[in-house]
């Protein structure tokens, strides 16, 4: 990369309002919020707009994740997919749109040097702007934010990487909870107002937890007033992770991804994330047992190529950790898929008897067998 900076890529120290070229439109329409009944039952609202279709909505975006996992890299490569309207993750195309990308932890020199590895020999978009310095958001940051977004009326994302750096302090006599909903609040505002989505960087806590929301750092305060959250896990030393999001305009859904060092992005990989994330044998029998459910070890083995002795040790193991389920005849599907019901069998119809009273009706019928006539004794026999 040259040393020379495109005038058209600006890095902006300071105010993120100082945006060569001055306004480039009104401000927006003054966000209503209260209606009768009547009146919000008749309004046509117009779709959800999208900065990445089926990931991130307009609106409050939390994306979590451990340091040093790779969530700054996931955002400056989104922020250049969408402003140039490219490929976001590699996979999803996006609408092209002026983007903010507040880079709060970056020099400008690390900045330039990752946005040199994502761009590769593509141009530098022109809707990006770039910051490393903002005011916190209780000390004006969120109306610095505002006035970009109005000298940007097209504008599909604002990211703020990390969100403790424009927090702020907390008020005091909150408690934590309402401490957190509070630091939320402005942040969301600039969303509601512009149809923008914003998107704030944080990361995990440091214990582990099932449920991907309780993994985020704080209270229930941040999840609770964002719109989405994203948690992007990925276990250290491997390139495979997993994005899961959730939120009030997306479905929750979990995305398998890969980062690509050289590349620096991540991109998404085919199939559910357990297939990626499982070891290359228990992988190949998850996928095997989704297409063919209610499979034996022997069918597996078969289907597979892999040997039925490894396969008849690794089925019960899968079981236990919960990635496969089995019946009573060891048939084995994947959760979330229901069992085969089995078919009784069905008892073979007797063969009619031939008494004294049938027989005359059974005759002509040769499959019958003949029934011998009873000897009849002396004693029996009537005087």
């Amino acid at each position: 990369m040259t040393s020379e900076r495109p005038s058209h890529l600006r890095l902006v120290a300071g105010d993120v309002v100082h945006v060569p070229g001055g306004d480039q439109g009104a401000a927006p329409t003054p966000f209503r919020t209260s209606w009768t009944a009547d009146e919000l039952m008749s309004v046509t609202f117009p779709p959800t707009k999208w900065a990445v279709p089926g990931v991130i909505a307009e609106g409050l975006n939390l994306l979590a994740g451990p340091p040093k996992v790779g969530k700054s890299w996931l955002s400056l490569a989104t922020a250049v997919a969408v402003a140039g309207g490219g490929k976001a993750l590699e996979a999803i195309e996006v609408e092209p749109g002026p983007v903010l990308y507040l880079a709060l932890e970056d020099t400008p020199r690390r900045l330039q040097s990752r946005m040199g590895k994502i761009l590769g020999d593509n141009p530098a978009p022109r809707g990006l702007t770039l910051a490393t310095a903002c005011e916190t958001l209780p000390r004006g940051g969120d109306q610095a934010i505002a006035r970009w977004l109005e000298r940007n009326p097209g504008a599909r994302m604002v990211i703020i990487d990390v969100f403790a750096k424009v927090r702020g302090t907390t008020p005091p006599g909150l408690s934590a909870y309402d401490a957190d909903y509070a630091a939320m609040s402005r942040a969301k505002n600039l969303a509601d107002t512009y149809g923008v989505a914003v998107v704030l960087v944080h990361h995990v806590r440091k214990m582990g937890s099932d449920d991907f929301l309780e993994q985020v750092s704080g209270t229930n305060g941040l999840a609770g007033a964002a719109d989405a959250t994203l948690v992007l896990k990925r276990q250290r030393g491997t390139a495979d992770g997993v994005l899961h999001v959730t939120g009030r305009d997306v479905e929750e859904a979990e995305y398998a991804m890969a980062f690509q060092p050289a590349a620096g992005v991540w991109h998404l990989l085919d199939g559910p994330p357990e297939d990626h994330t499982l070891g290359e044998t228990r992988a190949t029998i998850v996928r095997y047992v989704r297409a063919n459910p209610n499979s034996t070890p022997k069918a597996i083995a078969d289907g597979t190529g892999l040997s039925y002795e490894n396969v008849r040790k690794t089925c019960p193991r899968m079981a236990s950790d919960g990635q496969l389920c089995v019946d009573a005849s060891s048939r084995y599907r994947v959760p979330g898929t229901s069992a085969q019901e089995s078919v009784p069998v069905v008892p073979g119809v007797p063969e009619l008897a031939v008494s004294s009273t049938n027989a005359a009706s059974q005759q002509g019928q040769t499959s019958l067998p003949t029934v011998p006539a009873v000897p009849v004794h002396e004693e029996d026999t009537p005087s």
